[in-house]
């Protein structure tokens, strides 16, 4: 049964909300196989290359700049941290005043002052340089996330979105994997200053790729000198509608779940590989990362189921995908567990796509401020959940993260259930109405 792509309440009884384009006709939208919506995928395949290398290549250097500045491992991971951390917030405040920013302009900005900042890293003079320019990057790149999502949803034909959403989606793993792996081979030849300011030159190649490929948004106009009193009413009445849009919140829930489970996973399975009976080197633990690459395929090929079957359907497929895959990992066999990294990052990514595409389509209006409330719950599922996932890991090794990631997974799949019985549901009753 497929899945309608907007929210189980129907339209004409949701209030409305205030519009941000002027009377957009259905001709108006980039549809599948123009070269206008070909050159959006792109662009922001390009965006999320930028911003997710960017934001994970520090990952390898830890080690690297706990000899170079003499800080302690546990320091070592504020690089990253503080990062994520001030990148969930600035993606808030973004939402907040959405309505009222040009969508391609704020992208751009994102992109080139993220790009200059890496690589002014390359040359911090001590440690807490670094981390003052890695927090100043993670507020940078705080535009490309939630203004991305909102623009999809805006600019891209229905029944084209979840492709398009995931070959962006695909754009955000690919950039996780190559900024962790071109870090790393740049760094045991060159030193990690080189290795940032490789990243940071590459990060402006693709923003100066992403200005010139991205049509302007013709389904969205700034609503301009309105004040601060205009974009409070915004936040109050967007934050409103909502969250009182139950099956919305279910999405923004399962965002964090999936995220915090997919974090403790990585975080983690590098211990349990280091110990018996694996025992392997740090060297071969580090290809585990290439798995990501299944992530740019489950992206996209579920992005377009969810166009063809449905979103619910696809959420549960997707979230049962990912935690087959964690049961998998309990295998003491290298090769049945390497088989289950894969098959889990595959179902996160499917997932992630799937239900980050449903956001902008469910939303009724304010879409820009459902996307940074999902991707805020995303990184505070990421950052909190991973943090616990180490109390687990310390009372139970990798049987204790397990039941952990676990339970946090199978209540993600009881959500995507619940949103493919509601949205169900209304579609039957949509088709009954039609039919009399």
């Amino acid at each position: 049964m497929s899945t309608p792509s907007a929210s189980p309440i129907p339209e004409s009884a949701a209030p409305a909300a205030p519009s941000a384009s002027p009377s957009p006709q259905p001709s108006d939208y980039l549809a599948r196989g123009t070269p206008g919506l070909r050159r959006a995928q792109w662009a922001l395949f390009a965006a999320g290359f930028s911003t997710f290398s960017l934001l994970y290549c520090v990952q390898p250097l830890m080690p690297l700049f706990t000899r170079a500045f003499g800080v302690s491992p546990a320091q070592s991971s504020l690089v990253l941290s503080l990062c994520t951390g001030l990148l969930a917030v600035a993606i808030f405040f973004v939402g907040l005043f959405s309505q009222s920013l040009p969508r391609k302009r704020v992208m751009a900005l994102s992109l080139f002052a993220s790009a200059v900042l890496g690589t002014v890293a390359a040359v911090a003079p001590d440690w807490h340089s670094l981390l003052a320019l890695r927090a100043l990057q993670g507020v940078a790149m705080g535009g490309v996330p939630a203004v991305a999502m909102a623009y999809l949803a805006e600019e891209v034909e229905p029944e084209t979105l979840g492709f398009a959403m995931g070959l962006y989606i695909s754009g955000s793993a690919f950039g996780g994997l190559s900024g962790r792996v071109i870090t790393g081979l740049v760094a045991d030849h060159f030193g990690w200053r080189a290795a940032l300011g490789t990243l940071g030159v590459l990060g402006m190649a693709a923003a100066v790729l992403f200005v010139w490929l991205l049509p302007a948004s013709r389904r969205f106009a700034p609503q301009r000198g309105r004040g601060w009193a205009g974009v409070w009413g915004d936040v109050r009445a967007g934050a409103r509608a909502h969250l009182k849009n139950g099956p919305l919140c279910g999405l923004f829930a399962l965002g964090g779940l999936l995220m915090g489970a997919f974090v403790t996973v990585y975080n983690y399975v590098g211990f349990r590989l280091l110990l018996p009976p694996f025992s392997l080197s740090q060297t071969f633990i580090g290809f585990i990362f290439v798995v990501y690459l299944v992530g740019i395929f489950a992206s996209t090929y579920f992005g377009r189921l969810a166009d063809r079957h449905g979103r619910g359907a696809m959420l549960c497929a997707a979230t049962g995908l990912a935690l087959a895959g964690l049961l998998l990992t309990l295998s003491d066999s290298l090769p049945v567990l390497i088989a289950g990294i894969v098959v889990f990052t595959f179902g996160f990514f499917a997932a992630h796509a799937v239900a980050s595409g449903w956001v902008g389509q469910m939303a009724r209006g304010y879409k820009a401020l459902a996307a940074s409330l999902y991707l805020l719950v995303y990184y505070v599922g990421s950052s909190v959940l991973g943090a616990l996932g180490g109390q687990f890991w310390t009372a139970g090794a990798w049987r204790g993260v397990a039941e952990m990631t676990g339970g946090l997974l199978a209540l993600a799949l009881a959500i995507s259930a619940g949103l493919y019985w509601r949205t169900g549901r209304v579609a039957a009753a949509a088709a009954v109405g039609r039919a009399s």
